[in-house]
């Protein structure tokens, strides 16, 4: 029998496939329309006949990495405002300069900048939230990257939009604009409990109802949010969006750091998602979130960098180290949240919490190609005894050496294919010099 002809083979010495957990040693992954289509050993040159095949002789591939929460247009805002707890740092410094200077030019070329950023640290998708969606996913088009890409809602008016009513109308008339295209998808996007009263709430319940839509937002973030919501409305944010219809297998929970039992119970029985942001948490001193709480009652658990603004990095690779380490040390229990199951976060974890898990995050049959290759050839890397350890608490963004997305090489050879550092540097620059 003649060989099957396919677009592309790489060769790797470890491929982490996530689903099923574990190692395959000398594998190669088969990839023809952007699908993957086979897991072989690298000793199988019969079946299929490659149009371009990829070496990558000390490298472990992985499913590319899903960024379950950022502002990535704040990628215009990194540094601006260090040192400073969560609710001054958005009202005096945050929220002010956004107020003057974000446009759709603006969150376009910061976009785009948090994309090249993700890329090259082998984030293959992400799930946005931040002004100007139709803007955001232009810049995701552009740089060849999956996105979930929500709809920002607020109360109060912006530069933006005046009302609720009208952000959600310009923000769904960006998720119509985009609705055909292959990597994106969308959400509606309640900024926080604390910024959307009980009639918007509503209108997104039935909002996301109707389009079959997720919800997505930031909550029990800090303790004073939830100290503040208690004396306010009588309840814990979440029990409010609970009963306000908000919460079910759809909706993300975006830090959850300060839960309680019942919290817990909620987001189990109702089959909720928890983004986990143990970086910008930590940086804003907003707390740890009850990570290995949530995963023992089957809550599905997802990374997050959240925004350049409060992480200063869009780094996967880094929260999972941060992560597993914090999780130890909250708990004094030295196997909370072991390497595997941090990476299993960081990719099939995020995919199923952005409703993508059917399409990407773990390197099986018939998902789409979204691939990372780590290279472990550096002295700092030596010796491989465990790569998916390796990968937790070694590797770092420039061991990244090639990226696909849906089969296309997005990086090789750690440079980016579609994207021109040099003319992004020069738009850091020009905003900077507004900002400053």
């Amino acid at each position: 029998m003649a060989p099957k002809i396919v677009d592309l083979r790489i060769d790797a010495t470890w491929v982490v496939p996530v689903e099923p957990a574990g190692v395959l040693t000398d594998h190669a992954l088969i990839v023809d329309g952007g699908i993957i289509v086979d897991v072989v050993a690298t000793t199988d040159t019969v079946r299929y006949a490659p149009r371009a095949q990829v070496s990558l002789p000390h490298h472990v591939l992985i499913p590319g990495l899903v960024n379950a929460h950022t502002h990535a247009a704040m990628t215009l805002l990194r540094g601006i405002a260090d040192d400073v707890p969560l609710r001054p740092w958005l009202t005096d410094h945050i929220w002010p300069r956004e107020g003057r200077f974000v446009s759709a030019d603006f969150v376009y070329d910061g976009t785009l900048i948090g994309a090249a950023e993700m890329l090259r640290g082998g984030i293959t998708c992400c799930n946005d939230m931040y002004f100007h969606p139709d803007a955001a996913a232009r810049a995701y088009e552009a740089a060849g990257m999956r996105a979930l890409v929500g709809v920002p809602i607020l109360d109060f008016p912006t530069p933006y939009a005046a009302d609720a009513d009208a952000y959600l109308q310009r923000g769904l008339a960006a998720r119509d604009a985009f609705k055909h295209s292959p990597r994106l998808t969308f959400a509606l996007a309640p900024h926080a409990p604390y910024t959307v009263g009980d009639a918007t709430w509503r209108k997104i319940v039935m909002y996301a109802g109707q389009l079959e839509l997720p919800i997505e937002t930031h909550v029990a973030e800090t303790r004073a949010e939830v100290e503040e919501a208690r004396a306010q409305t009588g309840s814990a944010p979440l029990a409010r969006l609970a009963r306000l219809g908000a919460t079910g297998p759809d909706f993300i929970a975006i830090h959850a750091v300060h839960l309680d039992a019942a919290d817990i119970d909620l987001l189990a029985t109702h089959g909720c998602h928890v983004v986990h942001c143990p970086a910008s948490n930590m940086k804003l001193a907003s707390g740890i979130a009850p990570v290995t709480a949530l995963r023992a009652r089957g809550i599905n658990v997802a990374l997050g960098t959240d925004g350049a603004a409060s992480n200063n990095r869009l780094d996967v690779l880094g929260e999972m180290r941060l992560a597993s380490l914090i999780a130890k040390a909250a708990t004094g229990d030295a196997a909370a949240l072991p390497a595997a199951e941090v990476l299993h976060m960081a990719t099939l974890g995020g995919a199923r919490a952005l409703g993508l898990g059917d399409t990407t995050g773990s390197l099986v049959p018939g998902k789409q190609a979204d691939i990372a290759a780590i290279d472990l050839s550096g002295v700092q890397a030596l010796p491989v005894y465990d790569p998916v350890s390796h990968i937790v608490h070694v590797a770092e963004r420039a061991d990244v050496s090639h990226v696909w997305v849906a089969g296309a090489p997005v990086v090789a050879d750690r440079a980016l294919l579609a994207l021109d550092v040099a003319a992004l540097a020069a738009r850091a620059r020009a905003w900077q010099a507004k900002l400053r």
